[in-house]
């Protein structure tokens, strides 16, 4: 599902985010990456929807070489990929239900198709009494819902997230897991990059522990293995 071979990533400034990185990740996976701020978990995780390209190196998505495809080819590599993000990025002028829809509109499905897929992905993260509700009429727990409602909408084979909880407390954080582990549970490879100590040793899965832009640690079943 996700393939890194010999990954190098230094930026301009001379800062090293990625040193030389292998790793497979299969589908149907739920992988946590961890490590220490500043460690390049973000890039690393940035390099997989091509966010961030790698230096030198090969990253293969879904079977899609990264190293090679254009920048046009982006938005399309996309479509089979979901990210969640700390923020939300969400579209504030306009309801829950054509936030989650646009993700759609975008590849031109068929309004019916929409609708239906839409509601049930609403259904699934909780919100459907709440479509046409604007997202700052929600609490953060409740955007961050319609963000992996958005994420997951198109049935993507891989869900990314960034920080997804770290905006949130402790009893959101917990719910928005229980979202997560049903995506998983249904085939959707996740890959989360997260500081959440409670929840990475609370709720058991692979662990990469990223350092000074290497792999430090690749544990079945891990845990956090840092302080706070």
């Amino acid at each position: 599902m996700i393939e890194m071979k010999d990954v190098y990533k230094k930026y301009p400034n001379g800062v090293t985010a990625a040193n030389g990185i292998n790793v497979h990740i299969g589908a149907g996976e739920f992988v946590y990456v961890v490590g220490p701020s500043g460690a390049g978990k973000s890039t690393f995780i940035k390099m997989m929807y091509r966010e961030e390209r790698a230096t030198t190196g090969t990253i293969t998505v879904n079977g899609i070489n990264l190293s090679t495809l254009k920048n046009r080819q982006v938005p399309i590599f996309r479509r089979n990929i979901g990210v969640v993000f700390q923020d939300f990025k969400l579209l504030n002028s306009v309801s829950v239900y054509d936030n989650v829809a646009f993700a759609m509109e975008v590849i031109e499905e068929q309004p019916s198709a929409i609708r239906k897929r839409v509601l049930e992905t609403l259904d699934l993260v909780g919100l459907k009494h709440k479509a046409r509700m604007l997202p700052t009429e929600l609490s953060g727990g409740e955007q961050q819902r319609v963000s992996i409602a958005r994420s997951i909408v198109n049935s993507p084979k891989v869900v990314i997230a960034d920080e997804p909880t770290g905006n949130l407390d402790p009893e959101t954080s917990w719910g928005i897991m229980k979202i997560f582990e049903e995506i998983n549970l249904r085939g959707t490879t996740i890959v989360m990059a997260t500081h959440n100590k409670d929840i990475v040793n609370g709720i058991k899965h692979r662990v990469i522990a990223v350092e000074s832009g290497k792999i430090t640690r690749d544990q079945q079943k891990g845990e956090y293995g840092y302080e706070g």
